[in-house]
């Protein structure tokens, strides 16, 4: 909830009239109370569909009741499909991580999945503020780094507000 609550505040997302988001699962920190923040503010909340190759295609959120149980136990949105390139219409973009460090260099999951969305930001010039939700020791002093990965804007935690990248 408090993460939550620091997240709605941040000018990137009470701004935006789009938002590219996901389901939090497992021991993520919780963005339930955060899409239905952002879908009663009616901002247009976008959510991932994985396909079969690991790339994200994208559904709007119309509600938890429209969440079905999809591969790996994620929930995604049983609506029309939008295509990968949905993302592009987004002014914020929500993360998951399992760490990021102080340069803003985020870890993921390790599929990739989000290695292909910001690399088609960047490939299109969309520069949609970039927010990742974690939990305070997941802030970290470096992450492993790859050629092709791009740091995010902002970091929350349940402690504080973080700017890092580019943007700070």
């Amino acid at each position: 909830m408090v993460l939550s609550r620091g997240a709605l505040d941040l000018p990137e997302l009470s701004g935006a009239r789009t938002v590219a988001a996901y389901v939090s699962v497992g021991s993520e920190p919780g963005t339930r109370v955060l899409l239905e923040a952002l879908r009663a503010r009616g901002v247009r909340v976008l959510l991932p569909v994985l396909l079969a190759d690991n790339d994200l295609d994208w559904a709007p959120y119309e509600g938890a009741g429209r969440l079905v149980r999809a591969g790996r136990g994620l929930l995604e949105p049983d609506g029309a499909r939008l295509g990968p390139d949905a993302v592009l219409e987004a002014d914020t973009v929500l993360l998951p991580g399992l760490a990021v460090d102080g340069r803003g260099m985020r870890l993921g999951r390790g599929g990739g999945s989000y290695d292909r969305v910001l690399a088609r930001l960047a490939a299109a010039g969309a520069h949609p503020a970039l927010i990742v939700l974690l939990y305070d020791d997941e802030v970290v002093a470096q992450v492993p780094e790859e050629p092709h990965d791009h740091p995010v804007d902002v970091v929350v935690t349940p402690a504080a507000v973080r700017r890092t990248g580019p943007r700070a």
